[in-house]
Order: structure tokens, then sequence, then C-alpha cells
């Protein structure tokens, strides 16, 4: 015969402070896992949304960043008529020639300077981001010192805000448009005409790199391909979503310390909860006697006292969940490629229910053996505990 919930339930009240206490315990555990979860989770996000599978990025061969690469106007005028590369409605192929490089810009509130990318680009660079929308301004005029800015820079960097005035290179840019990128990496960039900006930073010649787009993620694959073959050309091409996916290794150490600092934390409130079992053990021994005079079994007891570390933990692990949820959409940093990349957390179901496992994950350890410690308990003895 089972012991019914409702007996571990009204202990858990009746201990409430305690309880209290090592739930929260659990819940802190829970809730640093969650946040580690959640920023990496969002990083890959913005990464994902940044990428189009008929995109792609063609930059030197052997270069793992845009900042790193070398792509000659030579070398685009050869690319750009490949076969496989759609055309626009003008005709002409949807081929961009850009130049990335990066300046410093003080934070509001701030008065250290973050590196922040500056993308040089072509009109049919603008066509091919398809994610990317003006919310505010227009879009800057070719052959004149105009930028527009991302969203997140908007917001966060006061000297790139709309009818600004932006040091750049050598000259005065005046900030026209703010665009969005729903979510994209694009929102961390500042963008002009990539003449202007390579004549500014002396690039006229090397370029960093070339986007290119195909009709449909098949022929993308087969472009790639091409490309790379082309001894020709002498240029390395890569699926834009897998180069984006490249860049989420940025938050890997991250990742790695939150769920090793996770994993300490989980040790603590294990034996949080194990002690907490154990004095409950111990303050309970007359009513495991009575419970054993009434007909309930060893293992009934065992199930019993394990259970109740369970919802105890439970209790933690949603605790957490609540903790953490305010997180979801805030928006931070981090350094990506020399430069800093905004993007928001990203709290999921999935997230949350792995947290509430790992909680429970925790009880069960925790109050496996305080539970077995009150089975072994004999019916005299038990009784005559004060």
């Amino acid at each position: 015969m089972a012991i019914p919930l409702t007996y571990n339930l009204r202990n858990l009240v009746v201990r409430r402070t305690t309880t209290v206490m090592t739930a929260l315990g659990i819940a802190l555990t829970v809730a640093v896992l969650l946040a580690v979860l959640a920023l990496v989770d969002g990083l890959r996000v913005t990464l994902a949304t940044s990428g189009d599978p008929r995109h792609v990025l063609v930059m030197r061969k052997g270069a793992t960043s845009e900042l790193t690469s070398l792509v000659t106007r030579m070398q685009f005028q050869d690319l750009k008529f490949k076969q496989g590369i759609a055309t626009g409605a003008d005709g002409q192929p949807l081929a961009s020639v850009e130049l990335i490089t990066i300046i410093s810009l003080a934070a509001e509130g701030s008065d250290t300077g973050d590196n922040v990318t500056i993308r040089g680009l072509m009109p049919a660079g603008i066509a091919m981001r398809h994610n990317v929308r003006l919310v505010s301004g227009r879009w800057f005029r070719q052959g004149v010192y105009e930028a527009v800015v991302g969203k997140s820079l908007s917001d966060r960097y006061p000297d790139a805000r709309l009818g600004k005035k932006l040091r750049m290179g050598r000259s005065d840019w005046t900030i026209v448009g703010v665009m969005d990128a729903s979510g994209g990496a694009q929102a961390s960039e500042i963008w002009g005409d990539v003449n202007q900006v390579s004549a500014d930073w002396n690039r006229v010649l090397y370029l960093s790199s070339a986007l290119v787009e195909a009709p449909d993620a098949v022929t993308a694959k087969a472009l790639v391909n091409s490309i790379g073959d082309d001894t020709r050309l002498d240029l390395g091409a890569q699926m834009e979503t897998d180069y984006f996916a490249q860049q989420t290794q940025s938050a890997t150490p991250i990742e790695y310390t939150g769920i090793f600092v996770a994993v300490i934390m989980a040790v603590g409130s294990s034996f949080a909860a194990m002690n907490t079992m154990y004095a409950a053990v111990a303050r309970r021994a007359r009513e495991i006697g009575t419970l054993r005079v009434l007909g309930f079994s060893k293992l009934s007891i065992l199930t019993s006292f394990w259970l109740e570390s369970v919802l105890l933990a439970g209790l933690g692990g949603v605790a957490g969940c609540l903790l953490v949820l305010p997180l979801n959409g805030h928006t931070t940093e981090v350094g990506a490629n020399f430069s800093q990349l905004a993007f928001a957390f990203h709290i999921t179901p999935g997230s949350m229910l792995a947290g509430v496992l790992f909680a429970i994950a925790l009880g069960s350890v925790g109050g496996l053996f305080p539970a077995a410690a009150a089975a072994r308990k004999e019916i005299l003895s038990a009784l005559r505990e004060t």
C-alpha cells in the first residue's frame, strides 16, 4: 500500500522555512544553467537568422573571417559572371563586393569604446539581404558620405543615431537611416557605399569579400564547389549559413564556463537536498515507526521520502525558471570577429523543461540515500526516538 501524496505535501508545508531555503538553492542552480543556455541559444538564433541558404560568401582561400580576407576588384569582375548566379530585376547579377572594417564607438553611460563593424557594399548587397528593412530615414546614396546603422547600434551608441555625424576613416559620415534585421547580425553593423568606404580606408583595389545569390539552395551548393574549383579565381566559397554557424564558436567558452559553474552549484544543491531530507528523517522517526505499524512497507516509506525530495527539487526547478524568465528578449552583446554583436536572450519551453528535469535529477540523487535510511529504520527503535 502506497503512502498518500498529501502526506508529503503536508510535510513540505509544515517545514516551509527549510523547504523554501532548499528550493531556493536549487532554483539558483537552475537559473544559472538556463541563463547560459538562453545566451547561447539567443546567439545561435541571431546568426541563423542572418544567413540565407541561397547566398554564397566568397573570401580568400583559407580565410575564416571577412575581416581577415582579401578579394580584388578584378577577381570580383570574373566572379559575378559565374554560371549559377541569379540576376536581379535590372538584369544584373546579384553579386556584391564588400569591404569590412571596424571602428570604436563609445556606448551610452560608458567611457570605453566598443568595436563596431563597418560594411561597405553595393546596391545589390542591400537587395540581397531579404531580412533587412528600414525602420526610419532612407538608404544611403552612392558616391556620398552617408551611412545606415543597425537598430541595435542606434539604441546603444549615441553617436550612431539618425541625423548624427559619425567620424569614420578620414571623413564625417551622415547617418541617414536606421535598419532592422529581424534579429539578424546586420542590426549590429553600419552600412555605406563600398566605393566611399574603400576610398576612406585606402582599400580601393583590395576589398574583403563578395556575396552572390543563387536561384535556390541546391544551385548555391553547386556554386560553392564551382568557385572553389576555379583556379583562375583562386578564391574560397561557402554557404552563408555555414559561415554564420561557425561564428557561434565565440560563445563556446561562455557556454562551457556557465555549465561548469552550474554543475558545481548542482553538487552543492544536491547535498543541500540530502541534508534537508536526512534532517526530516531524524525528526520524523516516530512517524516512520507509526507508518510501519499501520502496515506500510519499507518500499512504501522509501518511495514516499524519495518522492518528497523530488517534489522539493521540482519546486526549486519551477522557481528557477521564474527567476530567469525576465531575461527572455533582453538584449546583450558578445565579441565576435573583433567587434560587438548584439542579440537577445532566448528562453524556450524546451529549455525550461530541461531546467525542471535537471532539478528533479538533483532531487532524485539527493533524496535517495535519506529515503533508504528512513526505510531501514526498525519499528521499535523508530518509536523510541524523540
